[in-house]
C-alpha cells in the first residue's frame, strides 16, 4: 500500500495537525507515502471558469507526475481529490484538450498518460486497509461518543468523477465511527457544503451554513464531528464563533480531522494528533466519556 501523497495546501500550511496525524496514522495502518514535493496548488477549482485550460494543465501537471513516480495519489483534502479527479476525466475523454495539456507539460519533460489513480485516505482506509483491520487496531474505544459525520460536498460530487460512494447516503465515515467503538449520529446536512467557498465571497452566508450544519448535528444529538477535509475543519472549527452570532445559539461543537480520530482511537495521544490546535476544544467532551 504505497502512495504519492497529495497532502493539498490547507494541511501544509493552516491545518498542520491533520498533516501530522496523517502521517502518524499511516505508518500505524501499514501506508507507506511519497509525499509529492513538487507538485503544484489544485487551484480549489476557483479557477476552472476562468482560465480551464490553465486549470487542466496545473492538474495535469500533478496527475503526470504521479505517473512518472508509478503510484496512485492520495490526499487527505476532499476539495483536492474532487479537482484532480474531474481534471482526470476530461483530460481522459477529452483528446484535444489532452494534447494541449500534454504540449506545455512538454516543456517541463511530463506528460500525462491516463494510468494514475486519484483515493482520499477515507477511500483507502475503506477500501485498502479495510474496516476489520482498523477495529483491531483500535486501543481507546471511543465507547458511547456519538459522532456527526461531516462528509461534505467535494468528495460526492461530481459522482460521475469522484465515482467513490452513494453521494445521497454515504457509509463510510458513519462504518469508521463505528469501527472505533463510537455512534454515529445521521443528520441532514452531513453531505451539504461547508460553505468554504464563500468565505471570502459572502462571510455572512458561509457563517449561517456553518451554523446550520453544527446545529443539526447538535439537534440530533452529536457531541462532535469528523471531517476527511481541512477546509471543512477550518469553517467547522475556526468559525464557530461568528457561525453562533448567525444562528442565535453559543456553539461548542468540536470537529476532529478523520486521522486524528482514528488515530485517537488507535492509541496515539491528544498531543500528537494536535487537538490543542483546535479553537474549539474536545477535552470536555473527551473527558466526560472517560477517554482523557
Amino acid at each position: 500500500m504505497r502512495f504519492a501523497f497529495y497532502p493539498g495546501c490547507a494541511a501544509l500550511a493552516i491545518a498542520k495537525e491533520a498533516y501530522r496525524s496523517t502521517l502518524l496514522l499511516a505508518e500505524r495502518l501499514g501506508l507507506e507515502l511519497v509525499e509529492m514535493v513538487r507538485a503544484n496548488c489544485c487551484g480549489a477549482g476557483l479557477f476552472n471558469d476562468k482560465n480551464r485550460e490553465l486549470n487542466l494543465t496545473l492538474n495535469g501537471r500533478t496527475l503526470a507526475q504521479a505517473e512518472e513516480m508509478g503510484l496512485p495519489i492520495m490526499t487527505i483534502c476532499n476539495t483536492c481529490f474532487m479537482v484532480l479527479n474531474r481534471a482526470r476525466a476530461e483530460l481522459d475523454r477529452d483528446d484535444y484538450l489532452r494534447d494541449k495539456v500534454n504540449h506545455h507539460l512538454a516543456r517541463i519533460g511530463l506528460r500525462y498518460r491516463g494510468e494514475v489513480k486519484v483515493k482520499h485516505l477515507l477511500q483507502v482506509v475503506v477500501e485498502d486497509v479495510g474496516i476489520d483491520r482498523v477495529k483491531g487496531l483500535v486501543r481507546r474505544p471511543l465507547r458511547r461518543l456519538q459522532v456527526g459525520a461531516f462528509y461534505g460536498c467535494h468528495i460526492l460530487r461530481p459522482s460521475e468523477a469522484v465515482a467513490f460512494e452513494d453521494p445521497d447516503r454515504p457509509r463510510s465515515l458513519d462504518d469508521l465511527i463505528l469501527a472505533i467503538g463510537a455512534e454515529p449520529v445521521d443528520y441532514e446536512g452531513r453531505t451539504k457544503c461547508c460553505g468554504f467557498q464563500l468565505d471570502l465571497v459572502s462571510p455572512h452566508l458561509a457563517y449561517r451554513m456553518i451554523g446550520k450544519r453544527i446545529m443539526e448535528c447538535r439537534d440530533r444529538g452529536g457531541e462532535t464531528m469528523i471531517t476527511g477535509c481541512p477546509l471543512c475543519h477550518i469553517n467547522l472549527d475556526s468559525y464557530q464563533g461568528y457561525a453562533g452570532k448567525e444562528v442565535g445559539f453559543k456553539l461548542d461543537m468540536p470537529t476532529f480531522h478523520l486521522s486524528q480520530l482514528l488515530g485517537f482511537a488507535m492509541g496515539f495521544s491528544e498531543e500528537e494528533m494536535g487537538f490543542a490546535k483546535h479553537l474549539v476544544s474536545p477535552e470536555r467532551v473527551l473527558k466526560d466519556r472517560g477517554l482523557l
